[in-house]
Parts: C-alpha cells; sequence; structure tokens
C-alpha cells in the first residue's frame, strides 16, 4: 500500500491515473447522451403520462371510426404494390421479372424507413411553406394527427402507401437497364426528398401550393391549388420522375422504336399484367375514398367511389376505340393503361365532380394515354410499361380538369363529415377560370420543379462509375437482370441433366452449365 501511496505522489503517476480516469468519465457521459438522444428520437405520444390520463387525451382527440377507416384505406394503397408488381413484370421481359420484383420489394422496405426517419417530417411537419422540420423519427407526435380526429400513426401509415406508390411508379420507365445499387440511390432521393418535399407544398400544413399558393396568390384570383388524392402529388410527380430516368438511361439494347421499323416491345405475359392491373383499380378504393381522412362524410366517400369508378370505364374504353382503327384488333393492354389513365386523371377531381364529369375526365384520358404513347415513341424515349403516359400525362390532365368541372356543390371533408362552407367551382359551372389557373400553376411548377431536380438527380448517379452507376453494363443487360443482379430467373425449365429458361418467345436463357445468349438473339427477345 505505502509502495503504491509513494508512486502515486509521482507526477506521471498522478497525469495517467487522470487520464484514465477522465477517459472513463467521457465514456460514461458518451453513452448516456446517445441514450438520451434515442430516447428522444424514438419515445412515443404518451411518454410518462400515466395511463389514464393517456386514455382520456385518446378519447378528447381520435375518432375510433375514422382512424378505423384510413388504416383499412391505408391496407388497400398498400396493396397496390402487389398490383404494380404484376403489372410492370407481366408488361416487361420475362428475363427482367425478378429484377422488377426485388425493386419493388427493397423499394417499399426503404421508403418506410426513410418515411418515418425523416420523410414525414418533410411533409407533414409544422414548418414553413417550403418544407416541414418536425415529427423527425416521428418524434413529438400527437394523439391525433392535427384536427383530422385520426391516431398520428394511422395517418403516418397511410402516407407511407402513397409516398410508396410515388417511388414504384418511376421505376416502370426505367424497366430493363437499371443497375440495382443505382437504383437504391435514386429511391432514396424519391421516398426521401423530392416526394415528400413537394407533397408538403400541397398538403403539408402551411404548404405554399396548398394553403397562400405564395407568389402567385394574386394571379390566382385568391384560390389554392386542389389535388384531393393525388393527381399531382403522387402521379405527376412519379411520372416525371419516371420521364427524367428514361431520358437519363437511353433505351434498351436492341430497342427499335417505330421511326426505325420497329416498335413497342410485346409483354412477356399479358395475363399477369391484367391482374396487375385490376389489383391497382381494387387498391384505388383506398387511394381516392381513404384521402378524405373521414368515415363521417358518408355523402362523399360514397360520391368519390363511384366517380373512380365511372372514370376507370371510360377511360378502358375509349382508349381501345380510340387505337382499334390503327391495327383493327382490340388491344388489351390499351384498355389496361386506358382504365389505369382513366383512375390516375380522376384522383384529384373525385370528390368536387359529378358522376357524368367523372366520365368525361376518364374518357378524355382514356385519349391522353395512348397519345403519349405516341409522343414517347416519336421522341425516342423507352418507356416499357407506359408509366410516364399514364401517370405523368394523365395526372396533368387529372389535375386541370378540377378547374373545368368541380361542380361548385362540395367544399372539404371534415373530421364530423362535410364543409360546404368553401365550394370548389370551376370553369363549366360557373365558377371563372380563377381555379382554373391555379391547378395549371400548380401542375407547370410540378412538372419544372420535379423534372429539373430528377435530372439533375439522374445524371448525377449515371455519372457514377461501377456498379453504383445508374445502367447496368452492357454485358449485365445482354446476360440479362435476374442473372446478372439476382443470380436466379423467374422461370425454371427442366432439360436432361441441366436447367435452363426460355421467355414465351423462345428466347434462349443462360443454362446450368454457364452458357449465355448471344447479342443478336438479345435484340430479337422480348
Amino acid at each position: 500500500m505505502r509502495n503504491r501511496l509513494r508512486k502515486f505522489r509521482q507526477q506521471e503517476t498522478r497525469r495517467i491515473f487522470g487520464l484514465i480516469l477522465g477517459g472513463k468519465l467521457l465514456g460514461i457521459l458518451s453513452i448516456l447522451g446517445v441514450m438520451k438522444a434515442f430516447g428522444m428520437l424514438f419515445e412515443t405520444a404518451a411518454g410518462a403520462s400515466a395511463l389514464g390520463q393517456s386514455a382520456q387525451q385518446a378519447s378528447d382527440l381520435i375518432s375510433p371510426i375514422n382512424t378505423v377507416w384510413v388504416l383499412v384505406t391505408a391496407f388497400l394503397v398498400f396493396f397496390m404494390q402487389a398490383g404494380f408488381m404484376a403489372l410492370e413484370a407481366g408488361f416487361a421481359r420475362s428475363r427482367e421479372s425478378v429484377n422488377i420484383m426485388m425493386e419493388c420489394v427493397f423499394d417499399t422496405c426503404l421508403c418506410g424507413l426513410l418515411y418515418f426517419a425523416f420523410g414525414f417530417a418533410f411533409q407533414f411537419g409544422t414548418g414553413n411553406g417550403l418544407i416541414g422540420h418536425s415529427n423527425f423519427f416521428l418524434h413529438g407526435a400527437t394523439p391525433a394527427y392535427g384536427t383530422t380526429g385520426v391516431a398520428f400513426l394511422a395517418f403516418f401509415l397511410f402516407q407511407f402507401a402513397f409516398a410508396d406508390t410515388a417511388s414504384t411508379i418511376t421505376s416502370g420507365a426505367m424497366v430493363g437497364r437499371t443497375g440495382f445499387k443505382g437504383d437504391i440511390l435514386y429511391s432514396t432521393c424519391v421516398s426521401g426528398f423530392i416526394y415528400p418535399i413537394f407533397g408538403h407544398w400541397v398538403w403539408g400544413p402551411g404548404g405554399w401550393l396548398g394553403n397562400t399558393m405564395g407568389w402567385f396568390h394574386g394571379l390566382a384570383g385568391g384560390t389554392v391549388f386542389r389535388d384531393f388524392a393525388g393527381s399531382t402529388v403522387v402521379h405527376t410527380v412519379g411520372g416525371f420522375i419516371a420521364l427524367a430516368g428514361c431520358i437519363t438511361l437511353g433505351p434498351r439494347l436492341g430497342r427499335k422504336f417505330t421511326k426505325d421499323g420497329g416498335g413497342p416491345t410485346p409483354p412477356h405475359d399479358l395475363n399477369i399484367a391484367a391482374i396487375g392491373a385490376v389489383i391497382l383499380w381494387f387498391g384505388w378504393y383506398g387511394f381516392n375514398p381513404g384521402s378524405t381522412l373521414s368515415a363521417m362524410d358518408w355523402e362523399g366517400i360514397g360520391r368519390v367511389a363511384a366517380n373512380t369508378t365511372l372514370a376507370a370505364c371510360a377511360g378502358g374504353m375509349i382508349a381501345v376505340l380510340f387505337v382499334y382503327p390503327r391495327s383493327k384488333k382490340w388491344d388489351l393492354g390499351m384498355s389496361l393503361n386506358g382504365f389505369l389513365g382513366g383512375l390516375v386523371a380522376i384522383t384529384a377531381p373525385c370528390y368536387w365532380v359529378s358522376p357524368g364529369g367523372a366520365i368525361l375526365i376518364g374518357g378524355v384520358a382514356g385519349i391522353v394515354v395512348p397519345l403519349a404513347v405516341d409522343f414517347m415513341e416519336a421522341r425516342r424515349w423507352d418507356d416499357p410499361i407506359g408509366a410516364v403516359a399514364v401517370h405523368g400525362c394523365a395526372g396533368i390532365w387529372g389535375t386541370i380538369s378540377v378547374g373545368l368541372f368541380a361542380t361548385g356543390a362540395f367544399g372539404i371533408p371534415t373530421s364530423t363529415g362535410a364543409d360546404t362552407s368553401t365550394v370548389v367551382t370551376g370553369l363549366f359551372y360557373g365558377g371563372g377560370t380563377a381555379q382554373l389557373r391555379t391547378q395549371l400553376i400548380g401542375s407547370i411548377t410540378c412538372v419544372i420543379v420535379v423534372f429539373s431536380v430528377s435530372m439533375v438527380i439522374m445524371k448525377a448517379i449515371m455519372a457514377i462509375k461501377g456498379d453504383w452507376g445508374l445502367r447496368v453494363s452492357k454485358e449485365g443487360e445482354q446476360e440479362g437482370l435476374d442473372i446478372h443482379e439476382h443470380g436466379t430467373t423467374a422461370y425454371h425449365l427442366e432439360f436432361g441433366q441441366g436447367t435452363t429458361y426460355t421467355t414465351p418467345a423462345g428466347f434462349p436463357g443462360r443454362s446450368a452449365l454457364g452458357a449465355k445468349p448471344e447479342a443478336a438473339d438479345l435484340e430479337s427477345s422480348v
């Protein structure tokens, strides 16, 4: 003991002891700081409140029927992912089916975590007219979101399903030549930044388009931009991000356009594509009626659901009749994209128009979609699924149609029913051009801002060398994305001792012995 005390009297020993003690104290303080930060980010809204007090707050602020309604419709919107997966895989070539499935699954998981961390905060957190800056990691969540009467986490789940849809739309125009790591990079930008920030402008608290119209307030005649369920916020955003990716990537190897004596690549499985499209139609009954956020507005829910149905019917029928004179054939693929275009178009005006107006809106969309497909083909922009035509172009038409067909009889849904103190009136119902000008401003803003930002992002990712670039290597595309990126195929057929795979058109795939298709075979494949 005496020896230890003598050593402690030495200056060097005291210095070392001080350093060790100080380091341990700093370590303990760091751990406590991390624990405190973790608790701040992930604590629930109830925090340390007593159970009885929390229950009382919930009964005061949350409407059980509205919360259940929003949850059920959120599940329907989420189920649309199955529709997108089937539709895209069916319209694409068989050798990229696994890639499509994996992208949709991975993007959904990525979107969920990003939207939890900061996407929801950017979109629905309180902030300024451009961006929200509260509720990061859902910290500070109240029992109900705002005055909706919907439980905060139920509202979050519903909005996550919308964000996931925008990301999935984007991938449709980029099928067949996008590297999987590049997909991760642009999907991060879409789900984490582009979609939620623009969404805040329209739907977020204080967003400049949906509230004051910012610098355009005088030009818009005092009206505000209206997008009930997302013709602009979800579909035009997704469609024009898809266009930026489509242009940046360039066409798939061997793709011959109409000008060059070719045409759109035939789908490999129209059966699964048709099933996927109908699943999307079914999911739209969550997308549009669920956007009331209120089960108490019974009349409004019924009107929205009926309008959604009629617009889809008109879009599908008109699209088929419009293209029939060209080939004298009844085109299943165009019927699918036609009714999807009708659904996209009715998404913005569905609450404010009559059933007759819905039929007209859907019918025009049935013409807009094939014309947009023709335009894409003429520009040599390779969009295998038709995402730009269906979501981007039909989304613009649907947004504008609010300023034309809104009847002036309906206002907005509330947590207790419908509010008609401020109604929406279009040009054809005596409302003048104010709402139409507002809709044009909002749609043009979306196209210019979203497309410009997306082009910068896509070009930046395209410039990355190696596996993290946007486009897969020529060798990988020739081999097929399913094998090159994921090491498997969607279809396996047994032949002798080896396993090989083919597409319905007979494209010879890679065998178990390692044989690869020739480039000439690739160019003629579907």
